[in-house]
């Protein structure tokens, strides 16, 4: 459904350095420069950094959040501890599982140095 998504940050290095360590922990290689901009690719979809083009701050959705997929607990624990370790701060409830039955996911929620609202996602396979 997606092609990519962009969220404006202010500083591109810092950001770099956030986005790679989160996004190495899910086996994403590290970001690839393009003019004021880094994209992190993965067979499934693309996610990028960017200062915003039309000169203005940036600034975070509120109530919006960007998910990313991750195979199992581990990973979205080591994907947690990444991002408090490279700038993030953690929000909402600490890492685990939400839900009830076949509807049941884990979650580890962060804000990124720039306040976008972050998450890492394991759904458990369909037994």
């Amino acid at each position: 459904m997606f092609s990519h998504v962009m969220v404006g940050v202010k500083d591109l290095e810092t950001s770099k350095k956030f986005y790679d360590a989160i996004l190495g922990t899910l086996g994403i290689k590290p970001g690839s420069p393009d003019k004021k901009r880094y994209f992190w690719r993965s067979p499934t979809g693309v996610f990028g950094i960017t200062i915003p083009i039309n000169g203005e701050p940036c600034t975070h959705g509120n109530g919006a959040t960007i998910g990313f997929a991750a195979a199992t607990t581990e990973l979205a624990d080591a994907w947690h501890a990444a991002g408090l370790a490279n700038g993030g701060v953690a929000c909402e409830d600490p890492p685990g599982w939400r839900g009830e039955g076949p509807g049941r996911l884990y979650l580890a929620y962060l804000r990124d140095p720039d306040g976008n609202k972050i998450c890492a996602l394991h759904r458990p396979p369909k037994v």
